[in-house]
């Protein structure tokens, strides 16, 4: 895989490096926030791992940005906060994942592992279909009654876990650790708002309504097929 990091301690950059060259992979670096995003824009990686706190910007700023240019690829955020509002925010501007420092770097590869097979989904099932609902893993492409719809990593890795589980009750509890390996916290609604996101881009196609919500339990994506 070709991995950027973007981290401006010396030491974790090490780190991080050598764990990911160990296991076979090509390590782009870049130490402040302006040259990780010149590098994120202009190059294709399979997965950007990205710290939070840098001298010159901060991790939440460049994931948007490479969110707004379209860029899907995996964002694994490496911070020191353990707050699981930072990890939300972090969530909410398009990451992937969060890894707490100081971390384990069998953990760190593992993660990145996790994150990329998710990205690809080559194995097993290459098309999850639900009524209108067609989403194509390898592609990671979305369409309602024909029609591509764009949707961000998150929108995307939730979407999956649903049809993967499709006319089964799913609770917030289970979709916070299955779908973003973070425990949920009952005072946040980041749930609620990427539930409401894919039902709008669903709506948005057709009149019909896939996601339930099913009171005090969680969510459901009927199907009849």
């Amino acid at each position: 895989m070709d991995v950027l990091v973007i981290e401006d301690d010396q030491s974790v950059r090490v780190l991080v490096r050598a764990v990911l060259e160990k296991n076979g992979n090509s390590v782009a670096q870049a130490d402040n926030a302006a040259e990780g995003q010149e590098l994120a824009f202009n190059n294709e990686y399979d997965i950007i791992i990205l710290d939070l706190g840098l001298p010159d910007g901060n991790g939440y700023d460049i994931c948007k940005n490479i969110r707004d240019q379209d860029i899907t690829t995996p964002v694994l955020i490496l911070s020191a906060e353990q707050e699981t509002d930072v990890k939300v925010k972090c969530l909410k501007v398009g990451a992937d994942d969060y890894l707490t420092k100081p971390f384990n770097p069998e953990e760190l590869m593992a993660r990145v592992e996790a994150i990329t097979r998710r990205s690809t989904d080559a194995s097993g099932e290459q098309v999850l279909n639900c009524g209108e609902l067609q989403v194509k893993l390898l592609e990671r492409e979305f369409y309602v009654d024909g029609t591509e719809v764009d949707l961000t990593n998150n929108e995307f890795n939730l979407l999956v876990y649903l049809l993967k589980n499709k006319n089964r009750i799913i609770s917030q509890e289970e979709i916070a650790e299955k779908v973003w390996d973070i425990h949920f916290d009952t005072q946040t609604n980041y749930i609620n708002v990427y539930i409401s996101y894919l039902r709008k881009k669903i709506r948005d196609h057709t009149e019909n309504d896939y996601i339930e919500t099913v009171r005090k339990k969680g969510f459901v994506l009927r199907c009849e097929d």
